[in-house]
């Protein structure tokens, strides 16, 4: 055995004996993982991890799991896969001592602030401003599409605080406190009955220097790594067969269809097979450094897939996909609807849009991986305050 994974190994049956999930706490446990070295495996001791290969942190939730440990990403899922990763990054000692470890434990929640009305796929074009006024910064704007805002206490903000120079220049990256006076959400919601989605307005709302993260000026590069961990953690890789092809896969088995229809059912599984499979493969090359190519493939195709098994299970059970039940969500709970093929079908035309649209996809993939010629843009060395919009 490896010295990182006997590491590893050791940490975790450590933190078991110590903590049997069966009789400690939710937070109290997640506490403890922390404390470990076991939250994020590859950032350094005292920050929640022990410095060793990111990989290893697949290590970490299969023995978790297997105990019946609790499992926070479902409660806290952006703070998890980019809060955590972009306070690492880019803060300071003191932020990362605030803000890591009761993130981990859920005793905060985080959401992400980038998207607008005006500002969604071309997110560097935002509107939100920013303007300095001693150790503090005042924000007047809106976001959108703001998951888990209604919940959160932290938010990772993206605004403009210079408008005078070219759109990617002028941005600055602040943690904000969603709790502080002038912060208004709004909950959005969405045609399953759930409310998961918000709107955001900031009015005059103080912002301590202090809550900046990186450089004034600097924002799209620190807004990088957060887009960049959230597609990496957007595809998932269940075991095979497993998630929704598997309730379409009952389906077919209580519906028999016509022969084509089986077909689309087979083209369907190994779609979602290769999918798995570019998953694990970002994983691997995660564990590595910092996310690749994988991570845009693998959103992208879990994109048409999801949508693509959806409609396929509505049709498997015929008249019975028409029948949905509304699920009201509990804006200060945990609750969540029963998995369903008819609730799959009703989501799945987010998968094209949530952190970055399939065409924006395609861009990324054009443009950096295969060495494809950029498309037009106007308005690159222009100042932002010269930039036309409606």
């Amino acid at each position: 055995m490896r010295s990182d994974e006997a590491t590893v190994e050791a940490a975790i049956e450590r933190l078991l004996a110590e903590c049997p999930p069966a009789t400690t706490g939710f937070t109290e446990f997640l506490g403890a993982q922390f404390d470990a070295g076991l939250a994020w495996v590859h950032f350094p001791e005292g920050r929640g991890g022990l410095g060793v290969s990111a990989g290893l942190q697949a290590l970490v939730k299969g023995r978790l799991d297997e105990a019946g440990a609790p499992d926070g990403f479902f409660h806290n899922p952006i703070g998890y896969g980019m809060g955590g990763p972009t306070v690492m990054a880019h803060g300071t000692a003191t932020q990362q001592a605030r803000y890591l470890r009761p993130n981990f434990t859920c005793e905060e929640i985080w959401c992400q602030l980038f998207s607008e009305p005006g500002a969604g796929s071309d997110v560097a074009s935002l509107s939100t401003r920013a303007v300095r006024d001693g150790d503090e910064w005042v924000v007047n704007g809106q976001k959108v599409w703001t998951t888990l805002a209604h919940k959160a206490r932290w938010g990772m903000l993206l605004a403009r605080t210079d408008p005078e120079v070219p759109k990617h220049k002028g941005l600055t990256y602040f943690v904000v406190d969603m709790h502080a006076p002038g912060v208004e959400v709004r909950p959005l919601r969405q045609m399953s009955g759930e409310v998961e989605f918000n709107e955001v307005y900031f009015h005059d709302v103080r912002i301590p220097d202090a809550e900046r993260l990186g450089a004034v000026g600097d924002g799209w590069r620190v807004s990088t790594t957060t887009l960049m961990n959230e597609r990496y953690n957007m595809p998932t890789a269940p075991r095979r067969g497993e998630g929704p092809i598997a309730a379409v896969v009952d389906a077919w088995r209580q519906h028999p269809r016509a022969a084509a229809t089986r077909d689309r059912l087979l083209r369907a599984w190994v779609d979602v097979e290769v999918g798995r499979l570019t998953a694990l493969r970002a994983g691997d090359a995660r564990s590595t450094g910092s996310p690749g190519p994988e991570g845009s493939v693998g959103k992208l195709g879990l994109a048409n897939v999801s949508q693509s098994v959806a409609a396929l299970g509505v049709d498997v059970l015929g008249a019975y996909g028409t029948l949905y039940d509304t699920y009201e969500m509990v804006l200060d709970g945990d609750e969540r609807p029963a998995p369903s093929i008819q609730r799959s079908f009703v989501n799945s035309p987010q998968a094209s849009i949530a952190g970055g649209t399939s065409e924006i996809m395609r861009n990324i993939l054009g443009e950096r991986v295969l060495g494809l010629p950029p498309e037009p843009r106007l308005d690159k060395d222009l100042p932002w305050s010269q930039v036309p919009r409606s």
